[in-house]
């Protein structure tokens, strides 16, 4: 059971809580039913009360004893008994339902309007009969005294099926194409239908004659657009009816007059589906797809309100009571309690005395004059032998006890702790009071270079004046405690290894550059003391442009040195193949040579060695460009015989795509196999010479040698 308390109403959800699923056996839900607390207390109403996946309408026997509630899927009708609490029967249809109407005082009787235009007729024993109207129906309502039963739909006519004659009469022919709803007036027996429209239309049933008319202007009323259609009607007594609109609003009218006596609005644009009248608390009740609402029919004022949290398809009231029964797009069908608009029906009068045990047995969980604690705190101030006891209140992974007894414990165990904490409030407060001269701009343990980048670009900011508009368009990123987590958080850490990283990396490479090499001219700086003006004159220009021609040297004698590297490498390689290749035959002299050309290139990196670059050839303009390309621009420039290796650390999978270069002993090997098959070929004689005088084998046909 679920407790709410909205608009000081209070709500009490019979549905709610934990549900065995159908497949378990006996033995696994008697041991759930132990274990689990939650399914131990929950308090099932009426056993086997949902639905496989959703339930689309629901009705109430006029003797009160029974329910019949329709969903899917597949298709099935549940009949409840409610002395019983149980399910006393299931059938299953062909067809949806959209709407049920109990023809007799019991259960034996009954009718559905189904999709593809059946209606069906079921008694105690099962399908009695099935028939078909000529258009597609929405409603349906049922005349007792004359036994026909109104079917509206998609259709300008009124179908009229008389059940005692058992034939279609003549049908009432409306001035609208489609009417949406219908309901008769037990009062005065006169069916009423809503059309698409907008227009109600009243017909005597005895006459066989339209006697009224009703065409309200909504938007007098109604801030609409357009006009909007009935989609929901009901009869409260023999003059006051309300009517749902598809605009969300409820309207009531009085047979006499042609204006609304009130009109209710839903907010939220949807449907009404069905509207009922509480008369013991002048209540309406009007559902949408959304939600239950109750109100005064007087004066329109907010009574409480149901929002389940799931599109809503019916309703039912239990007649007499404070029970309301909710069909859903979900498995349970939500049954609801409500001790303020009426008490618990008799087949469940118990619920009465159970929410007035709950309202008695109502205890705060949190408490002023008591302190929380756990069972290592118990042990700690030594009242561990109280648990069990009236002086301990279990709650959750502790204890409550009284502040006072826990204040008394805590000063006997340790006499001198108020003195150490009333120390240490004075030194804190001493050390928040004091102001460092010097103050060090510690860096965060994440992102530090980050940091680092922030720091300067707010330093460089502040020498320069930097406009007050600015600053306050972009705030500091390290004290705003919205990005705190980018320098505190590991996941947020940067991944250089990352495939978003190497997208902008030769961006981010030339930032770092940037950045070392004033890093370096800040050291340079710091270093040496500055001079005269006088010595500065014509000298700035200088400095800087020889310090930015050494640094394009070392950059040009780095690339240089590589190179030759590599060139080396490459050369001692081709040289050793090409002696392999020469002396094949002697194992023994290969060793020999291999060992000697090691020693040979071992004596020539020993040596230093020079290359002259070709003429219109610029090593370091390569290798900046190259630099300056995207991962995807340098991959496409890659050898196809090279692997390539592309991570992707989003999807968390690694992609590992290579050519295997062909081995030149196999080339060989096939070279001299294919010459092999060319030679045989031309020293091959055919054997037509051999076979020539050979007896081909005698041939017979039916018994008889033919050849």
């Amino acid at each position: 059971m679920q407790f709410s308390y909205a608009n000081e109403v209070k709500i009490y959800n019979l549905s709610a809580g934990k549900s065995l699923p159908e497949w378990l056996t006996d033995r696994k839900k008697r041991e759930l039913q132990k274990n689990d607390l939650d399914i131990r207390q929950r308090i099932e109403l009426i056993q086997d009360f949902e639905m496989p996946s959703l339930s689309s309408t629901i009705s109430v026997t006029p003797d009160g004893n029974n329910i019949y509630v329709t969903g899917s899927y597949k298709p099935r009708v549940h009949c409840y008994d409610l002395t019983n609490l149980s399910l006393k029967f299931e059938r299953g249809l062909d067809r949806e339902v959209i709407k049920t109407k109990v023809l007799s005082e019991d259960f034996s009787k009954l009718v559905f309007l189904e999709v593809n235009r059946y209606v069906e007729f079921h008694n105690q024993a099962g399908t009695y009969y099935c028939t078909r109207v000529p258009k597609y129906g929405f409603d349906m309502t049922y005349h007792t005294s004359l036994c026909d039963l109104f079917i509206v739909g998609a259709s300008s006519q009124v179908y009229r099926l008389n059940l005692e004659l058992g034939r279609f009469m003549l049908p009432f022919q409306t001035n609208s194409t489609t009417s949406n709803c219908c309901d008769m007036n037990m009062y005065h027996e006169l069916f009423t239908c809503g059309t698409r429209e907008g227009t109600i239309e009243c017909w005597d049933p005895r006459s066989k004659n339209r006697v009224g008319l009703l065409s309200p202007n909504f938007k007098e009323h109604i801030k609409v657009d357009s006009k909007p259609a009935v989609t929901a009607l009901k009869y409260q007594d023999a003059l006051k009816f309300g009517v749902g609109t598809s605009s969300g609003h409820v309207l009531l009218y009085d047979l006499r007059s042609n204006q609304p006596l009130l009109v209710k609005d839903h907010h939220y644009g949807l449907p009404i589906k069905s509207i009922y009248f509480h008369n013991q608390e002048d209540l309406v009740l009007s559902l949408d797809a959304k939600t239950l609402r109750f109100w005064n029919q007087h004066t329109g004022k907010a009574y409480t309100a149901i929002e389940p949290g799931v599109p809503l398809t019916d309703l039912a009231v239990y007649p007499n009571s404070g029970m309301v029964f909710l069909t859903n797009e979900a498995p349970k069908i939500r049954v609801y309690f409500l001790p303020s608009i009426g008490t618990a029906p008799k087949w469940c009068s118990f619920l009465d005395s159970l929410t007035e045990e709950l309202e008695e047995s109502k205890i705060e969980t949190v408490y002023d004059d008591y302190k929380f604690v756990t069972r290592n705190e118990l042990e700690e101030i030594g009242l561990s032998h109280l648990i069990g006891s009236k002086m301990l209140r279990a709650y959750m992974h502790g204890y409550f006890m009284d502040t006072r007894l826990y204040h008394k414990a805590k000063a006997i165990i340790e006499p001198f702790a108020y003195d150490k904490y009333k120390k240490e409030k004075i030194r804190e407060t001493i050390e928040k009071s004091r102001t460092t001269h010097v103050k060090l701009e510690k860096l965060p343990p994440i992102n530090k270079d980050l940091a680092v980048k922030l720091m300067e670009d707010l330093e460089e900011d502040e020498k320069q004046g930097a406009d007050a508009k600015k600053s306050e368009k972009l705030p500091n990123l390290l004290k705003d405690k919205r990005f705190s987590a980018m320098f505190h958080n590991k996941n947020f850490r940067i991944d250089r290894t990352s495939k978003e990283f190497h997208l902008i990396s030769p961006l981010i490479t030339k930032l770092e550059k940037d950045l070392h090499k004033k890093q370096k001219k800040k050291e340079v700086k710091d270093q040496f003391k500055p001079v005269g003006q006088e010595e500065l004159e014509g000298k700035a220009s200088e400095d800087e442009s020889s310090s930015d021609d050494s640094t394009s040297e070392e950059d040009e004698v780095k690339v240089k040195k590589e190179l030759r590297e590599q060139h080396r490498r490459v050369e001692g390689k081709r040289k050793l193949k090409e002696k392999k290749k020469d002396k094949g035959g002697g194992g023994g002299d290969v060793k020999n040579d291999l060992t000697n050309s090691e020693s040979k290139v071992s004596a020539e990196k020993s040596k230093p060695k020079f290359f002259e670059l070709k003429e219109g050839d610029d090593v370091l303009p390569k290798a900046k460009k190259k630099n300056k390309k995207s991962l995807f621009e340098r991959l496409n420039e890659e050898n196809e015989d090279e692997a390539k290796v592309s991570r992707d650390t989003l999807s968390g999978h690694m992609e590992f795509s290579f050519t295997l270069k062909k081995d030149k002993d196999e080339e060989l090997e096939h070279k001299k196999r294919k010459e092999h098959h060319l030679e045989r070929k031309k020293l091959r004689r055919s054997a037509h010479d051999i076979t020539r005088n050979f007896k081909s084998k005698p041939k017979f046909w039916m018994g008889k040698r033919v050849g």
